[in-house]
């Protein structure tokens, strides 16, 4: 649902009632709903395989939605997992990211689909996004795009029992059971 009475601003975001879960995009405002169950689920599956991996390689640091990423005073986006890199991890505050986080994954529902498939890829490669995994839990599918110049292409890409590999970490490939 969005609200457009006017452009709305980080330091607007800040006033807004913190039971909620909001996103500025384009300085438009959106509400998000809370997750299924199944949302929920998927996101904790991927966190555990990213920790793991984290713990491993000492690369950066991952962080679970809700957490703000602040990409510009119009620009508020909460995904759902989120990674910076341990040369980059000054950008990660205790009010959350403010710049360009190194990868960002969306568990994408029926009520943001277009957001995170169209919306915020064009914003993310904006910002320079350098990885944007797309996962789709209905369809069992996930999706690794890189950014390569302005936009973002298909770098690995599977379903069911599968497995995507990402390019951002080197030796880092997931199979789909652990997701799904």
């Amino acid at each position: 649902m969005a609200v457009k009475e006017k452009v709305w601003t980080y330091e607007d975001y800040l006033s807004l009632e913190e039971e909620k879960r909001y996103e500025i995009i384009d300085g438009e405002l959106f509400e998000m709903p809370a997750p299924s169950l199944k949302h929920q689920k998927v996101i904790w599956n991927l966190a555990y395989v990213f920790r793991r991996y984290q713990e491993k390689k000492d690369c950066g640091d991952f962080y679970l939605a809700p957490v703000d990423v602040v990409l510009s005073q119009e620009h508020v986006v909460q995904p759902d997992l989120v990674f910076v890199s341990k040369d980059r991890l000054s950008i990660a505050r205790d009010r959350g990211i403010f710049g360009s986080p190194d990868l960002v994954v969306e568990v994408v529902s029926p009520s943001t689909f277009k957001r995170d498939t169209e919306d915020k890829k064009k914003l993310y490669a904006k910002y320079g996004i350098k990885e944007y995994w797309l996962v789709f839990p209905e369809e069992r599918v996930v999706e690794v795009l890189t950014l390569e110049g302005s936009q973002y292409e298909v770098f690995s890409h599977a379903f069911e029992g599968g497995k995507v590999c990402s390019k951002l970490f080197e030796d880092f490939c997931l199979n789909l059971e652990e997701v799904f």
